[in-house]
């Protein structure tokens, strides 16, 4: 049996990328991938990727921004199996890489809305179903350029900075229960996103996605217990948040 057999998974962002190579690493270790995203190819490719590795997967193609479907979400997997044991909070968009008065409204509010309001509505969604959970697991995943308020970054970096604050809040809010809550800061990946941000990198000289998802698994299992803190791939350890110097 491995560790994570028979658990219930929820992956958002999962048709490419960290979310992919995630899902495909939780369904290798025994668990059962809830897999959601706008792209059905990329879904059905997971699809095909974790029959192959002998999983099983249920795919949700779904735009995030569609709220009421996020709700309905949580209905449908407390219909169908009560509990959620794994959350990975992957979605996200980057928008453009401008000054933070250029930026147009409509991107600077698409990326609030997709990294910011839709994480919150998925951890609203099934928050209950975590807490059904024996060994509920949340991680969602921000970025460096939270801390290091990266010119030009400016709406993915204060996307991100929410989102961990709001990680932080969850964290501290459940404490007592059996869920655990961290943010995950992924570091510089190959993959897409990172790509359009920085076109002019060779992305052979960054991590796969894939060894990424391998350091996320042993977060996703009963044994750890750590909460409200901050992992960060690169040094594959937790920091604990500091105030200000």
């Amino acid at each position: 049996m491995t560790s994570l057999q028979g658990r219930i998974a929820l992956v958002t962002g999962a048709s490419r990328g960290i979310g992919y190579w995630t899902a495909l690493a939780l369904a290798k270790e025994g668990a059962h991938v809830i897999a959601v995203a706008r792209t059905t190819g990329g879904l059905e490719e997971l699809d095909d990727a974790i029959q192959a590795a002998g999983g099983s997967a249920t795919l949700v193609p779904m735009d995030l921004t569609d709220m009421p479907a996020i709700d309905r979400l949580g209905g449908a997997i407390n219909d169908r199996w009560g509990k959620l044991d794994i959350l990975i909070a992957n979605a996200g968009v980057l928008g453009t890489i401008s000054p933070v008065g250029h930026f147009e409204a409509k991107v600077f509010d698409k990326v609030m809305a997709v990294n910011v309001t839709a994480t919150w509505r998925v951890i609203r969604s099934v928050e209950p179903l975590l807490i059904k959970s024996d060994a509920g697991r949340a991680l969602v995943l921000s970025s460096g350029v939270a801390h290091s308020a990266r010119a030009f970054w400016g709406a993915y970096a204060a996307s991100k900075a929410a989102v961990e604050t709001l990680t932080r809040v969850w964290a501290a809010e459940t404490e007592k229960t059996a869920l655990r809550v961290n943010a995950i800061d992924p570091g510089a990946t190959r993959t897409a996103m990172r790509a359009q941000a920085v076109p002019g990198e060779n992305p052979d000289t960054l991590p796969h996605p894939s060894e990424v998802a391998a350091k996320l698994i042993p977060l996703c299992a009963p044994e750890c217990t750590e909460t409200g803190k901050l992992f960060r791939v690169a040094e594959n350890r937790f920091f604990d948040y500091q105030p200000p110097v």
